[in-house]
């Protein structure tokens, strides 16, 4: 594991973050597993909004979330790419999708870097950089469930639906329906 990503473990593991209004907050249970992560012990971190919904967030699921950001993102700026990691997020929290990060990430049709084999990316450090800032709450896009870049997007529904809370950051739309 390099060591800027051992370090954002470690920052995380060490760091109580705690804000309201459906902004996650980040703790991990037993800080010692960090010292195991190079034995193959997946760290798990729980992340819970004010509602006090729990979502225990492992190693495995912070590499799967970066190489989603990698694939779907790479090319925009950083702040695209948390807001790539927050929409997973907030769908994770959100009743219509799957309860974790593999489950959204995985759902059929839901990411085209799935669908196209490119979700085997090797992400860099960046996009776990965005991964940890959006699991420490960051979300730069008024709570989107869904994006797209209306330049290269061939579903329809994308580009039909009707949308809210509407932000662009780079070239990818952020909303919600």
């Amino acid at each position: 594991m390099n060591k800027f990503l051992k370090s954002l473990l470690i920052y995380v593991a060490l760091s109580f973050v705690a804000l309201s209004n459906n902004i996650l907050t980040v703790k991990v249970q037993a800080v010692e597993q960090v010292e195991n992560i190079n034995n193959n012990i997946d760290q798990v971190v729980e992340v819970f909004n004010h509602g006090q919904t729990s979502l225990y967030v492992t190693k495995s699921d912070i590499d799967l979330l970066a190489k989603l950001i990698y694939a779907e993102s790479r090319g925009e700026p950083y702040e695209g790419k948390v807001a790539v990691a927050s929409v997973v997020l907030n769908r994770v929290l959100d009743k219509q999708f799957p309860n974790t990060i593999q489950g959204v990430i995985f759902q059929p049709k839901a990411f085209s870097c799935v669908k196209n084999g490119n979700i085997t990316a090797y992400p860099d450090d960046n996009c776990y950089a965005a991964a940890y800032d959006a699991l420490r709450g960051a979300d730069p896009t008024n709570d989107a469930l869904y994006f797209y870049n209306p330049s290269t997007a061939t579903c329809s529904w994308m580009k039909s639906t009707a949308k809210r809370n509407i932000k662009t950051i780079g070239h990818h739309v952020f909303f919600r329906c």
